[in-house]
């Protein structure tokens, strides 16, 4: 074998190009940062950070309609590891489950064969991570096991339903868009089909709406804004409103609860579900480009916009900071009449044709700072949001009010020293938008920031087919050192492309023709001819253009000079197997003959000459025996310079002149000219053999015509086999030495192409028919495999050619090339087998006991007193390979990211939360962003530097809330203040009687009795709950002054609420300040999350907590089974015992180890025997599954932190025989 190596390996692979219009919302991006598309019925995943492709699945018999990745919201361990698990679904109706790492199909599930409409898996119950919810058309709902492919129920409804949104705060409401109108589900659970058809709401158009008849000048359009009446009505809409088919995406807003925005062509609708009501417009000028897809953010109440011309803007709602009193005297100057979303950022547009335009947008999940858009060529354009600093005095003076940077980084404050990324994620960037009543803190602390996209990935496609394809001449010894498996691709816009088929990347576009390419042959590893010829005149002639292309340079030069105007198209051409010369076959015109080494024209063929319809270089030639008399020369060379001049022949002296000339050119003698043979046939079939030295043509002999044979189409030859195809599909093996020829019917039609496959002694051959392709072996005369379209593929094939020895390329009509095995069966490749030109962070793509050892190593630094990122140090008996992999992946992250991992000011808090962003664990972000708060708070209060107001918040969280987004796990006073904005827009937007008395029981509720007063006394006398809510009003302000008045309110809203009136008696309850009581009931009858919300906004913090606390049992219970979200409330009650207590018991021991250092590190445990019990039981736990993990420093460490317990397992680990726990 060869010292050196060379990368040559080839493995089996895909080339995507343009997409399908089916495809055009099948896209998603992953917790794991990976992006899948459909590309036809190809599904595509690309790394997000390099934008490089990592996997084509290929299973699917129809196009791609929808994809989905599984969520990340569970707690990973050895058992449930960290894995990528992507569904796909089809137009036929088919979902596939994958595991994309192997490239294998789980699971396969078909309910009916029309299209699915949308898929999403369940993300909210510990139960199962199995669960898939499925539109199937038209009017069903089918929730799957995803892992057995089982239904667990099926249910239908009245109307087509397009698209369905989960609530995200509640998982038991999910929402339909159906073709009439919207569907409110409220009882969804996986455990049963939800019962009765939901509550149906219509929907009348925006468009009937004033917000389009005045938006020229800016007043008006406010006022017009201000008029938008209720656009959810229980009646079906009159005639005149258009109907909810222009309504383009409906989706809940996770920024905020009972929030759903509905997107048009030319507005976004922010409806409040509490009232039903829009609350906010976003309207489009006449000039602006129409929206085509809306993504609403989480970390802060922001909205990627995605329009027709393929330009995203980020859109942030406006802070309304410097407020008037919102007091019961001046109701009139409140100034919160809107949501406003004010445009901060965009990127720019696509040039948008009739086949380019922009198919849709993902934004990323984890960190909310980045968007990709997918575009009908099959380009994948990624934006990224970054972050600027301003100065004061460059404030622009528009009215959009500036955005400030976060106080906090990394979940809380950072230090001053500590290294910064604020580009991180989205809540990074921007702080939180002030609530109304909250003034900005004043000082330097917080700076203004701009916002601005930058394009940080691009991926392009193949372009639309046709095709041309030739694969490089093959691998040999001899050019093994400077050998590139390079795929030269012809396109119908005159490029070539040029493929590095070891990665798959693009290595080179050149532009060499004006028009379609039409054949491609190689002359050199590093140079190639391709021709292509434009359309013809009427008298069918056209310009040939025949151009030789060096690679290395890019040059290309026209091959035939000047000729090529107005003659007969050129139909093939062929290069000779030493590649000295070249035939050049025209449809009406004799045979050219060239020297490739010199582009001379060596003859062009008499008028007489046959007309050519196949023709194939020998692969003989009379080479090696040119060399040996040339050696034999060069001897007598050696010999005569003995002998004195003079006895020198003058013949032999000049042949040895030329010869040390020709040595000079060059080292293999290329200018000696080889003799070499060809054959071709004619339109009767007859085969002429004819032998070209030098410029010398010679006519050698003819073979009649085979009978059996119709006219032939093509002639491969290889060593001493030769075969031909003809138009009807038979191939004619002949045998050259035994001189015996065989001639089989395909029966395939006509035989397009033949083609050898390389290597010494292969004796396989490719052919390709109208209608698919099959390869055969020579040899034994029989067919290896086949492919037809229709049958084993939906594709077309339009070029075949060989890659490897053992490996055919496919060019087909879905705008693909694939690199398939012999057998031509389509197959996934296992991603850890690609070879990638950049190392990508995927700790995914690692075995489990590895990704979760890496996490271990990022998580516990420093090492023996040393922040490294060098795994080598670590005692970590694992094999080297595994080890090599692990230094890979830490090589893959970003500068940015390494620098905050090696900072010691970076403390553990920051440290858990950034690894979770890295592994795009969605459970441990949301537990490490409420712990990281709480406890700091908690620190801070301890510190004693902060002032404490009434309800036992400190001041100073007032400015670094928790983000809105975690709802009831928000302090008190900021739940309160954004509960109090809420209820103002609502009062502001009401446009019904309905609306008005929604607003008014939120009002009772929150304890701002004078203002519902008002609302009651306006009710008009002649609706029938004039005297009622007359009545009402009087109670509601004499209520506070009479006490007997309260024991009989008491009563009768206990009364009430035994009698089915829950809403009403509660009211009553919170009139006379017993709103603990409510909660108490309203948590009797199940209505758990409005006992939360009631607590937040109505009653001090101890009582509140035992409220939360009462929820979080609840919460626990096994038929709720949502422990991960009890945590979080727990959390926010500072119950972090608890917290403790619970992770242990949930078997989350890596959380619960990070969690009690973190603790003991603010001082939020209390030094007890019982916590020094669970801190102990936690510690050698944690050990143990370090040790399962192999993982033996991190085992050590915390067993030496465990105490007496942990001297047990420290003695194991010391102990010289190693066990190798598998895990």
């Amino acid at each position: 074998m060869l010292p050196y190596t060379v990368n040559f390996k080839v493995s089996a692979r895909t080339l995507t190009g343009a997409l399908n219009a089916h495809n055009k919302a099948a896209v998603d991006w992953g917790w794991q940062g990976l992006i899948a598309y459909g590309c036809h019925s190809l599904v595509v995943v690309i790394d997000s950070n390099t934008a490089q492709t990592l996997q084509v699945l290929e299973k699917h018999k129809a196009d791609i309609v929808k994809v989905k990745w599984a969520r990340e919201n569970y707690h990973h361990n050895i058992g449930s590891p960290y894995c990528l698990r992507l569904a796909s679904a089809d137009v036929n109706g088919k979902i596939i489950v994958w595991d994309v790492a192997a490239g294998v199909a789980q699971c396969e599930i078909q309910e009916h064969v029309k299209p699915i409409q949308d898929v999403q898996w369940l993300w909210n119950q510990d139960a199962s991570r199995d669960l898939l919810l499925a539109i199937h058309p038209p009017n069903y709902i089918v929730l799957w096991n995803a892992d057995t492919g089982t239904k667990l129920w099926k249910k239908s409804y009245a109307d087509n339903i397009l698209s369905f949104s989960f609530d995200p705060f509640d998982p038991s409401h999910l929402t339909l868009l159906t073709s009439e109108g919207i569907v409110f589900i409220s009882d969804f659970s996986p455990s049963k089909a939800p019962s009765g058809p939901g509550k149906k709401v219509y929907i009348s158009s925006p468009h009937c709406s004033p917000a389009h008849n005045k938006l020229a000048a800016a007043t008006g359009a406010k006022r017009a804004l201000n008029k938008v009446k209720v656009l959810v009505t229980q009646e079906k809409p009159s005639a005149e409103f258009v109907a909810l088919n222009d309504c383009l995406q409906l989706a809940y807003l996770p920024s905020k609860r009972s929030h759903m925005l509905l997107l048009y062509p030319r507005e976004i609708l922010i409806l409040d579900l509490e009232v039903n009501q829009t609350v906010g417009v976003i309207a489009i000028e006449r000039t602006g480009v129409p929206f085509l897809q809306v993504i609403p953010c989480s970390q802060r109440d922001g909205l990627f916009c995605l329009h027709e011309n393929g330009c995203i803007t980020l859109r942030v709602r406006r802070s309304y900071s410097s407020i008037c009193t919102t007091s019961s005297d001046e109701p009139d100057l409140d100034p919160v009449q809107e949501l406003t979303y004010d445009l901060r950022s965009q990127c720019d547009a696509i040039r948008v044709t009739k086949t380019v335009r922009p198919f849709s947008m993902v934004c990323c999940p984890v960190n909310e700072n980045a968007a990709a858009l997918i575009v009908s060529d099959g380009r994948v354009m990624i934006w990224e949001l970054k972050s600027a600093v301003c100065s004061r005095n460059a404030r622009n003076s528009s009215a959009v009010s500036p955005l400030y940077s976060p106080v906090s980084f990394c979940g809380i404050p950072g230090g001053v020293l500590q290294n910064k990324l604020p580009d991180l994620s989205l809540d990074n960037m921007i702080g939180q938008s002030a609530i109304a009543g909250e003034e900005h803190p004043k000082g330097s602390i917080l700076q203004e920031v701009h916002l601005k996209f930058l394009l940080t990935g691009l991926l392009s496609g193949l372009p639309s087919p046709q095709f041309a394809i030739r694969m490089c001449p093959p691998l040999t010894t001899k050019n093994i050192k400077m050998y590139q498996p390079l795929l030269a691709v012809g396109t119908s816009n005159g490029s070539v492309l040029v493929y590095h088929l070891t990665s798959g990347l693009l290595h080179k576009e050149l532009s060499v023709h004006s028009c379609e390419v039409k054949g491609i042959e190689w002359t050199s590893l590093t140079s190639f001819l391709s021709f292509a010829a434009s359309t013809p005149n009427n008298m069918g002639l056209v310009r040939n253009e025949l151009q030789l292309v060096d690679l290395p340079t890019g040059r290309s030069t026209a091959f035939r000079g000047d000729r090529g105007n107005d003659e007969s198209p050129i139909e093939m051409i062929k290069v000779s197997h030493l590649k000295q010369y070249l035939a050049v076959v025209f449809k009406d015109k004799p045979l050219e003959l060239w020297d490739i080494r010199t582009c001379t024209l060596l003859r062009e063929m008499s008028k007489s000459f046959p007309a050519i319809t196949a023709l194939e270089w020998s692969p003989s030639h009379n080479l090696k025996s040119l060399r040996k008399k040339q050696l034999a020369t060069r001897e007598a060379m050696a010999r005569q310079t003995v002998v004195s001049d003079a006895e020198l022949g003058a013949v032999e002296s000049s042949v040895i002149s030329l010869l040390q000339e020709a040595e000079s050119k060059s080292e293999l003698s290329q200018n000696i000219s080889a003799r070499e043979h060809f054959v071709f046939t004619d339109n009767d079939g007859q085969v002429y053999h004819l032998t070209v030295e030098g410029n010398s043509v010679k006519d050698s002999a003819r073979i009649p015509p085979d009978g059996s044979m119709g006219s032939i189409t093509c002639i491969a030859w290889k060593g001493d086999t030769l075969v031909l195809g003809d138009m009807d599909g038979n191939l004619n093996f002949w045998d050259l030495k035994g001189r015996v020829s065989r001639g089989i019917p395909t029966h395939r039609s006509w035989v397009r192409k033949i083609r050898f496959a390389p290597g010494k002694g292969n004796q396989k051959l490719i052919a390709m028919y109208t209608d698919g392709a099959e390869v055969w072996d020579t040899k034994e005369v029989q067919m290896v495999s086949s492919l037809r379209s229709g049958r084993n593929v939906t594709f077309r094939i339009l070029d075949v050619d060989w890659c490897t020895s053992d490996k055919v390329i496919l060019a087909s009509d879905d705008g693909c090339i694939r690199v398939l095995e012999m057998s031509m069966k389509s197959t996934c490749f296992r991603m850890d087998e690609q070879e990638l030109v950049e190392p990508v962070w995927c700790p995914y793509l690692l075995v489990p006991r590895a990704a979760l050892a890496l996490k271990a190593f990022l998580l516990h630094q420093p090492w023996n007193g040393r922040y490294s990122l060098d795994i080598s140090h670590i005692d970590y008996p694992e094999n080297e390979e595994i080890k090599t992999l692990l230094q890979e992946q830490l090589h893959a992250l970003s500068n940015d990211i390494k620098k905050l991992l090696l900072d010691p000011e970076f403390t553990l808090l920051q440290r858990c939360l950034l690894v979770s962003r890295l592994y795009g664990d969605e459970s441990e972000l949301h537990f490490w962003t409420v712990a990281a708060h709480y406890l700091h708070s908690l620190s801070q209060a301890k510190s004693g530097d902060t002032v404490v107001t009434k309800d036992g918040a400190p001041k100073d969280k007032l400015n670094n809330p928790l983000d809105i987004c975690y709802d009831v796990l928000c302090e008190n006073a900021y739940f309160q203040k954004f509960q109090l904005e809420r209820v103002n827009l609502q009062e502001v937007k009401r446009s019904t009687y309905d609306h008005t008395r929604k607003c008014t029981d939120q009002l009772l509720l929150l304890g701002q009795t004078d203002r519902a007063v008002q609302l009651l006394l306006e009710t008009s006398a002649d609706n029938q709950h004039y005297y009622c809510d007359s009545l009402k009003a009087c109670l509601v302000t004499t209520v506070t002054s009479s006490g007997p008045s309260q024991s009989t309110i008491k009563l009768v809203a206990t009364n009430m609420i035994a009698n089915g009136k829950l809403a009403e008696g509660v009211q009553l309850l919170c009139l006379i300040d017993k709103a603990a009581d409510a909660c108490r009931y309203l948590q009797t009858y199940g209505e758990w999350n409005r006992a939360a919300w009631l607590a937040k906004v109505r009653l001090n913090s101890e009582e509140c907590a035992d409220v939360l606390k009462r929820w979080a049992d609840h919460l626990c219970s096994p038929q709720v089974n949502q422990k991960s979200k009890a945590l979080l409330v727990l959390l926010s009650l500072g119950c972090f015992v608890s917290v403790a207590e619970t992770l242990h018991s949930m078997r989350y021991f890596d959380r619960a180890a990070l969690f009690v250092e973190a603790c003991l590190k603010y001082g939020a445990f209390g030094v007890s025997e019982d916590t020094e019990k669970l801190i102990t039981a936690i510690y050698t736990d944690y050990a143990r599954s370090l040790k399962s993990l192999g993982f033996k420093q991190g085992a050590v460490h915390f067993a030496s932190k465990a105490g007496a317990a942990g001297r047990d397992l420290l003695n194991e680990l010391g102990s010289p025989k190693e066990e190798a726990t598998e895990g």
